[in-house]
């Protein structure tokens, strides 16, 4: 048998193609199932059977159009109501795809239907398991996505779920989770990109922690949910319709300098620090990196139009295809070139890029300097800058006014959203300066700038 991985680095996930004697089984794939349909015919395999550990609630699937394309068994979890035909996995169940089993093992707490699969082969040795987001590494999935009032029984759940695997499996059974490379699905940080059962008796909290314990530090270390989540489950229930990822409208200079006019949502992709010096006025940076899809579908109001702003085609198909992901499906048009060319003959805006020993020497000149820390509220609660707004950069826009006129230094964790934090404030008439750096490195951070202040506690 043989296990592919297909990342999905933008939303910290991981798909599977599992082969052997020319037959395969997917699990959890993504909506772009091009690279999957790629991977099975460079195997030289057909796929047989896809597999979903639960409805997802950072993505939408591309397992039904999968099965639909290859002719094959769609296994949702037999408690998740959808509407469409699938072949419910309810525990203890076998699927079969050539010689291969996949025994079906209830495991709720990331949701309350979720189950894993133990890969077996035809004689019924234990190969592989499939967590989803049940077991990960070092950590376990969230619990509060399918809502709050579900939370701590969740919790609960997922504890026992974690610890019946490692009571029913082979202490080197290896462990392969759809989440935790990243994913805000992680409950808590994952370590490492490999493991088995037996390791995870040794780290993860399930199965290191009485269940109080683990249940107390699951939930209070629990972040804000991205903005998206809350559409990508019904999304999934609903049946997610075939993926296109064909190039958007193009968009000319004129209709893109209506759009900026109007202030609706055009993204300009390039790196933040070419993006600061010198871009359309109005647009609003979200370079295209691995945190684009987190944060653009963080902030975008859901059906708002939105245009793209890219150096090439390849590059705005590359943030189509992120897109889709989450079922931004429809946008306003795309415009290809550099910002001169885009500009035809309108001044183009710009603002300062610093670091953080340039934001120390501008406070010692300065003590009444707006400070902006885009960071999250878990971020924060480390400390920060001192003095420093504390304004998260997915709440920037509906709290905009409480920054004042004029100058504002606006720093986060690697300069990522900072540069978000830094174009929003532009378009509103604010003089952003962008810190660009790693607010905990230890050579060029805020501690090594002597800013670093530990947070208030009562």
């Amino acid at each position: 048998m043989q296990i592919d991985v297909i990342e999905t680095a933008g939303l910290g996930d991981r798909s599977y193609l599992v082969s052997a004697d020319g037959v395969a089984a997917v699990i959890d794939p993504q909506r772009d199932i091009d690279r999957v349909v790629d991977l099975a015919a460079d195997r030289g395999v057909r796929i047989g059977l896809v597999l979903e550990t639960h409805l997802h609630n950072d993505y939408v699937t591309g397992g039904l159009e999968l099965a639909h394309w290859a002719g094959a068994d769609y296994a949702v979890p037999a408690g998740d109501r959808v509407a469409y035909e699938r072949l419910p996995a309810a525990d203890g169940d076998v699927l079969e795809a050539g010689p291969m089993r996949f025994r079906v093992v209830h495991t709720p707490g990331h949701t309350h239907h979720h189950v894993s699969y133990v890969l077996t082969d035809a004689d019924g040795a234990v190969r592989a398991v499939f967590t989803g987001g049940s077991m990960l590494y070092g950590a376990t999935g969230r619990t509060d996505l399918v809502g709050p009032e579900h939370t701590c029984e969740l919790s609960r759940a997922q504890y026992h779920s974690v610890r019946r695997l490692a009571d029913e499996l082979p202490a080197g059974t290896p462990v392969f989770p759809t989440h935790g490379f990243g994913s805000f699905c992680s409950a808590t940080p994952t370590s490492g990109t490999s493991s088995t059962v037996g390791e995870q008796l040794e780290v993860n909290p399930a199965l290191t922690q009485d269940e109080q314990t683990f249940v107390d530090q699951l939930v209070a270390g629990l972040t804000a949910i991205p903005a998206w989540y809350a559409r990508m489950g019904p999304a999934n229930a609903a049946g997610p319709a075939p993926v296109d990822l064909s190039p958007p409208r193009e968009v000319g200079p004129a209709e893109l300098a209506d759009r900026l006019a109007a202030g609706e949502w055009v993204v300009d992709l390039r790196t933040r620090t070419a993006f600061a010096a010198g871009h359309l006025p109005g647009a609003l940076n979200f370079e295209l990196s691995t945190s684009f899809l987190t944060y653009i579908g963080w902030l975008v109001p859901w059906g708002a139009p939105l245009t793209l702003i890219g150096e090439t085609p390849e590059q705005v198909l590359e943030a189509r295809r992120e897109l889709v992901r989450i079922g931004i499906d429809r946008l306003a048009g795309a415009a290809v070139g550099s910002p001169e060319e885009l500009a035809v003959g309108r001044a183009l805006a710009s603002h300062p890029v610093s670091d953080f020993a340039g934001l120390a020497r501008a406070m010692a000149a300065d003590g009444d300097l707006v400070v902006v820390d885009a960071r999250r509220d878990d971020e924060r609660a480390g400390g920060g800058v001192r003095g420093s707004r504390h304004i998260p950069v997915h709440e920037l826009p509906d709290r905009i006014d409480e920054i004042p006129a004029g100058e504002v230094w606006v720093y986060c964790g690697s300069g990522y959203r900072a540069s978000i934090a830094a174009s929003l404030l532009a378009r509103a008439g604010r003089r952003p300066v962008l810190v660009d750096g790693g607010y905990g490195d230890p050579d060029t951070g805020a501690a090594a700038a002597g800013l670093h202040a530990p947070p208030v506690t009562a």
